[in-house]
């Protein structure tokens, strides 16, 4: 959700009467609120089937993800700006135009490629529609409404979280029509088609009174310096990590770099910057920036890796992995509502939220490490609920409290800034931890597979095989399953998987040993291959419970309390 609207609020001596139809234009602003956020987390459920259809390594299903967080995090500042140049009400209907066509061009994608491509159209006109309906609600509503209206987000964003995944799994099982995944897109069309029915009715005409500029050199800086770190981390594992990852990697800096004070001049020459340079030099905020970049790199990165686990490591079909997320969801929800009501706490209860995540993903970590191979879904739902609890006391006062510091003319480009740091943080979450996952995942089979070793052994005695090959097929098994796991095509099948074969028909000594050998090798590679997703997941909840415990140090540069005014912010 994005906060780029306009700072400046006039209050002259005749109050003009409130828009007549600003009810109906809130939930045509929410309603392009419900289609971003459901958009943001289908893929994570429907990944693997669009992967099994339309093909591509494990790298697809990171760009399902990171294309659209990435391209929406750089578009929305200038969104912002559009808005503020063009008229928010235009650049709305632009932007639900666009998102409705690329969510077309989705649903209509033959390939990964044209399928990422058509994410990062949707999140460019996301980035375009959704800091105008911000705006709108500052104009439409008088000061002792617009709380209220605000406070619609809340509840949206929560009923948005635990029916997206639902959704998605639903409509990927179901396979209406023969769609399969293709309708998790297509169910956009008339979101999008009333949305905009709704704009053109309801949305009130208005044109900012001063137009600032646009910001291109920067707006292309920062989205090359994004790129140049995303782009390496997510395919950096499958072309074995060559030199220009890492100098990829290092450039980004640099070019980070070069628009800090590209910006911090354009500022000085008395034009309109994309950020404005002075936001930085406040502790409160920087310290914010950093809190929420390590935060929703968490948060993304391990919805990402979970839903993966859940969906080929335990081989849940996309509805079953989509209902595993409600606890999650719903203790976001209790805990955005436990928020609001000890939110005189102010900073603390940000904290508290870090521990109470921290001690949820713990939980699932602890759930893994005990059940083991044969875990259940009925297993997760306390941990679950625990970390969305966590996740949700920590959400619900973020913006507030790290806009206190902000002067007040300061607070359009702070919120755009924001926001664009939590889709960046977003990208960035799912490529790092999508990729440390994928470059354990080989290693973590292959240790399952020597972890089942004996037991193999003793079964394939019982199938009167000899000693030697034996330990051919034990051998041959390890690196099949390993290979099979990390492969870049998920169709082709592995050297070592046919050799495998051709050494299980040398082994059978006689036709019940032909049928019996097959069955041991498909029980052995099965139980390897739940254990080392385990084993790798479990990996990956100390690297989360690691980033949030940075979450909470980070939280110490906030400012202790939101501004009054701001305390029922969104």
């Amino acid at each position: 959700m994005s906060t780029t609207g306009v700072a400046s609020v006039e209050t002259p001596t005749d109050t003009p009467a409130p828009y007549r139809w600003r009810w109906a234009a809130l939930f045509v602003i929410l309603a392009a609120e419900v289609m971003d956020l459901l958009d943001a987390v289908v893929t994570n459920i429907a990944g693997p089937a669009i992967r099994a259809d339309l093909g591509g390594g494990a790298s697809t299903l990171q760009w399902l993800a990171a294309a659209y967080t990435l391209s929406m995090a750089v578009g929305l500042v200038t969104g912002g700006r559009l808005g503020d140049i063009h008229g928010r009400r235009r650049m709305f209907l632009v932007g639900a135009a666009g998102f409705t066509v690329g969510s077309l061009l989705c649903a209509t994608s033959a390939s990964p490629g044209m399928l990422i491509a058509s994410r990062v159209v949707q999140g460019l006109f996301g980035a375009v529609m959704l800091p105008q309906g911000l705006g709108m609600i500052k104009e439409m509503f008088p000061p002792k409404e617009s709380q209220k209206a605000f406070g619609m987000f809340g509840p949206v964003m929560g009923l948005s979280a635990v029916c997206g995944p639902i959704l998605a799994g639903w409509l990927v099982d179901a396979d209406y029509f023969g769609t399969g995944w293709r309708m998790i897109f297509l169910i956009n069309l008339p979101l999008g088609a009333a949305a905009l029915l709704g704009a053109l009715r309801y949305l009130p005409r208005s044109q900012s009174g001063g137009k600032p500029r646009l910001d291109i050199p920067g707006m292309l800086l920062v989205s090359l310096a994004a790129l140049l770190i995303i782009f390496p981390l997510v395919q950096g594992r499958e072309y074995d990590w060559p030199a220009w990852t890492f100098v990829m990697m290092a450039a980004s800096g640099v070019v980070f770099a070069v628009f800090g004070v590209y910006e911090s001049r354009r500022s000085k020459a008395g034009r309109d910057p994309l950020v404005v340079p002075s936001l930085f030099r406040k502790r409160g905020f920087s310290g914010g920036m950093a809190l929420g970049l390590v935060f929703f790199s968490t948060m993304q990165g391990f919805m990402l890796v979970f839903s993966l686990y859940t969906q080929i490591g335990l081989g849940y079909a996309p509805l079953k992995a989509g209902l595993l997320m409600v606890p999650w969801s719903g203790g976001m929800v209790v805990g955005f509502g436990i928020a609001q009501a000890v939110a005189r706490f102010g900073r603390a209860v940000l904290q508290a939220g870090t521990l109470v995540m921290a001690a949820g993903v713990f939980g699932v970590w602890l759930t893994l490490d005990v059940v083991g191979d044969g875990i259940g879904p009925w297993q997760l739902v306390p941990a679950l609920l625990v970390t969305g609890i966590g996740m949700g006391l920590l959400m619900a006062p973020f913006f507030a409290i790290v806009l206190a510091s902000v002067e007040q003319h300061e607070t359009g480009s702070a919120s755009g800034t924001m926001t664009a740091m939590q889709q960046l943080g977003g990208a960035f979450g799912v490529a790092l931890l999508g990729t440390v996952f994928f470059g354990l995942l080989g290693g973590g089979i292959a240790g399952a597979v020597d972890h089942h070793a004996d037991g193999l052994r003793r079964e394939l005695t019982a199938a009167h095989v000899a000693p030697a090959a034996r330990e051919h097929i034990v051998r041959d098994l390890r690196a099949c399953a390993s290979d099979r796991a990390v492969a870049k095509d998920p169709a082709a099948t592995p050297v070592s998987c046919t050799r495998l074969e051709k050494d299980t028909r040398s082994a059978a000594t006689s036709p019940e040993a032909g049928a019996r050998i097959p069955a041991v090798l498909q029980n052995a590679a099965s139980s390897a291959f739940r254990g080392g997703f385990g084993s790798v997941m479990r990996t990956v909840l100390w690297i989360v419970d690691g980033l949030l415990a940075l979450t909470f140090l980070l939280a110490f540069l906030l400012p202790r309390h939101a501004r009054p005014e701001e305390a029922g912010g969104h």
